[in-house]
């Protein structure tokens, strides 16, 4: 889904008529090329690229953009993939990887049909997608890791109402409610924003919250802050607003909760289902 949207992105923010990438495959060093954007034919459709390989294979080996002017004349790359890459018709192609966590996940090619070297604002444009992709991916995988430490398995010979470390499991369900809360503003793509929430909403006690009080998504995040011990600097810091901001929507989910103190406004919050 990241690599569709951001190909979509690339073309329409650079200019490049042809966009294609993929995923580096699970337990292998190879990125195989899933989706096409622009394409005049299947030529490129599932097309392996081994590092160090082709521009793409030159762009994961380096960690790196590369670029070049004319593909099939180039003396930068090596010329194992020519023959898919004529069939399309490309010329001058871009080639950017994906980096999360000092890995390559993936690489984003834009290209033209004529060869002319491609400027700094297209390539700066190119690698600003592939950053948002990074960003994407990072989220992803932080929200599953918290999710998990949030769920951990149950302990041998726990009983189900009253299991060992049941306290201490419930205190990590709300720190990890509160870091995803805190990560989805982060995310500018609308869907994957939204699915972040919905894994959120898993964690509380009800995953549709009350009708009777509704508050503000803000006022959610800075509610789970707070249930998960933060202070009001420290909300601020996680949520990027000011120390100001988080006590405005405080006061206001307060008022709407019928609550006098921050713990009480935790409570009702929680008997709405709007924490766990």
């Amino acid at each position: 889904m990241e690599i569709r949207g951001a190909l979509a992105r690339l073309r329409r923010t650079t200019g490049l008529p042809v966009a294609f990438g993929g995923l580096v495959e699970p337990g292998r060093r190879q990125v195989r090329i899933s989706e096409l954007s622009g394409t005049a034919t299947p030529a490129l459709s599932s097309l392996a690229v081994t590092p160090g390989n082709g521009l793409g294979g030159k762009a994961v080996a380096l960690a790196r953009p590369c670029a070049v002017t004319d593909y099939s004349v180039s003396r930068q790359i090596s010329h194992e993939y020519d023959a898919p890459v004529a069939a399309e018709g490309l010329r001058s192609v871009v080639a950017v990887p994906v980096v999360v966590r000092r890995r390559v996940r993936a690489v984003l090619y834009g290209a033209l049909r004529t060869a002319r070297p491609l400027g700094d604002r297209t390539l700066g444009e190119a690698v600003q997608v592939a950053r948002d992709v990074e960003q994407a991916l990072l989220v992803r995988e932080e929200a599953a890791e918290l999710l998990a430490a949030a769920d951990p398995a149950p302990e041998p010979g726990a009983g189900p109402w009253r299991e060992p470390g049941a306290g201490a499991r419930r205190e990590r369900v709300r720190e990890a409610h509160a870091a995803l809360r805190a990560l989805a503003p982060r995310i500018a793509d609308p869907a994957l924003r939204a699915e972040l929430l919905d894994a959120c909403a898993l964690l509380t006690a009800r995953e549709t919250p009350s009708g009777a009080v509704r508050l503000a998504p803000r006022e959610v995040d800075v509610l789970a802050c707070v249930a998960a011990g933060a202070t009001n600097a420290a909300a601020a810091a996680r949520l990027g607003l000011t120390a100001e901001t988080v006590k405005a929507y405080l006061r206001s989910a307060m008022r709407k909760l019928g609550a006098g103190t921050r713990g009480e406004a935790v409570v009702a919050a929680r008997r709405a289902g709007w924490l766990p």
